[in-house]
């Protein structure tokens, strides 16, 4: 549970878990929910983080014991693929060649299985047979079992097992584990990352710092495709979203070609803010739209947002404040051909709200007719500010609507690090705002950014009262 966001002062929580224990597994779902903050109506929805990793498993460990490089490369910071060459001794087989197939077959679980690590090898005593090499976790102590026997008695082969010298290389073992020999022993070790096009993005702690271009070759070693590693060395800056980097290892081209969704999008990574994490609430929004309604993404960026929104034949009007934003969202738009259904703008989000989307907004529902059923949506995609801009929209238009229905729907995005992450978020949002959202906005969980730091989004539609002013009579 802990992998899909829940905290651990939920889960050890005696109301919660009295209540857990007398529901059945589908309803645990929705207690989950309404513990980390139910909306009056609609559930809190909670989502798996496509990044992380699973706990080890006694069969991890006991592979940690058995392929472990070299112990000399303990503490190594440049990498020496030599010096990670070690010899294991594991069961084998002698098989005659035309049996090999046939008993590679019929004892599919107990043959070796490690990628990159050959079954059968050559016998130094015999061209006419060969050695296949058993998986030492499941033959204890070099002795079969009865099931084993048994095919062996079948296909005439000896059941004798033999000791053989197995040498691993560099190439045989896997990134962990090169990366647990290298680091100090007991240290937590990096091996995930962010791919973006043929980039792999890394966001290491201090204590790795020391083995980055290490830790960098190693990922291009044994990752086709990636041929540039860069370590994220800052914060994201407010203003653009885009931050320092290192490259590690590899090339320093920086612009990349990335599919998200079906759609290709180019970039240059050091210059503007692009997460892959991010795909799968990028199509949960693109889902609640229908053809012919309209988008405002006051935040753009490159268009993740905006141009699958004008796929689906929706018109759209997509900003960004970074210029070179601005410049790819542009050169994206033309790339995916949607260029004459998106007007884009280079401006500051409170600016493209006070003007482009006032006008758009003031000219569209005042001829809205009953019979049309056009949606309006404002996405606000600056987690780190985008609730402080939510006060625009006090007063934003003059009149009275056509129709409640029509008026327009925000998704804003925020962190959060309170212990109620929804509640914290909508008392904000209610703080700009200046009215009770209570009963009319969901919340939904984005992804869990760091250990006590949540992204969510916090979806209502804007109240007529707050968007409209009065005349006065």
């Amino acid at each position: 549970l802990w992998r899909f966001g829940y905290s651990a002062r939920l889960l050890k929580t005696n109301h919660f878990r009295t209540a857990a224990s007398n529901t059945s597994f589908p309803e645990v779902w929705k207690l989950l929910a309404q513990y980390s903050g139910r909306i009056p109506g609609r559930f809190v929805v909670v989502k798996k983080d496509r990044f992380s990793t699973m706990p080890e498993t006694a069969e991890d460990k006991a592979d940690l014991e058995l392929y472990s490089p070299h112990p000399e490369v303990r503490g190594m910071t440049i990498l020496n693929r030599e010096a990670f060459k070690r010899t294991i001794v594991v069961p084998v087989l002698k098989v005659k060649k035309e049996t090999v197939n046939t008993l590679v077959k019929a004892l599919k679980h107990t043959v070796l299985q490690r990628p990159g690590l050959k079954r059968v090898v050559e016998d130094p005593k015999g061209e006419d047979s060969r050695l296949v090499i058993l998986d030492p976790h499941k033959i204890r102590e070099f002795s079969l079992g009865e099931s084993e026997h048994e095919v062996l008695k079948q296909l005439n082969v000896c059941p004798e097992v033999s000791k053989y010298n197995l040498e691993l290389t560099y190439e045989n073992f896997k990134s962990e584990e090169i990366l647990r020999a290298v680091l100090p022993e007991g240290q937590e070790v990096t091996s995930g990352f962010s791919r973006v096009g043929h980039i792999a993005h890394l966001n290491l702690r201090d204590h790795q710092l020391p083995y980055r271009y290490l830790i960098g070759q190693v990922i291009i070693d044994k990752n086709p495709g990636i041929t540039c590693v860069v370590n994220k060395t800052s914060i994201i800056d407010s203003t653009y979203r885009n931050f320092q980097m290192e490259v590690l290892a590899g090339e320093s081209n920086l612009v990349t070609k990335v599919k998200e969704n079906n759609i290709t999008y180019e970039l240059d990574f050091s210059k503007v803010y692009w997460n892959p994490r991010l795909s799968t609430e990028h199509s949960r929004i693109i889902e609640l739209l229908k053809p012919g309604d309209v988008l405002f993404d006051v935040f753009a960026g490159i268009g993740p947002f905006a141009i699958p929104a004008a796929k689906k034949k929706c018109r759209v009007f997509a900003n960004d404040l970074n210029p070179e934003s601005y410049r790819w969202l542009l050169h994206n738009c033309k790339l995916n051909k949607v260029d004459n259904k998106i007007k884009a703008f280079n401006m500051d989000g409170r600016d493209f709200l006070l003007g482009p989307v006032r006008e758009e907004l003031s000219r569209e529902l005042s001829v809205l007719k009953e019979d049309q059923r056009i949606s309006f949506h404002v996405v606000m995609n600056l987690p780190a500010l985008a609730i402080e801009f939510l006060d625009v929209f006090r007063h934003l238009l003059v009149g009275e609507p056509c129709s409640t229905a029509d008026l327009p729907t925000v998704h804003c995005y925020s962190f959060s690090k309170h212990d109620d992450p929804a509640k914290d978020i909508q008392e904000r949002a209610e703080a700009s705002l200046g009215t009770s959202l209570d009963g009319r906005c969901s919340t939904y969980l984005v992804r869990n950014v760091a250990p006590n730091k949540e992204m969510l989004c916090i979806s209502f539609q804007i109240p007529v009262d707050v968007l409209y002013k009065r005349p006065c009579p």
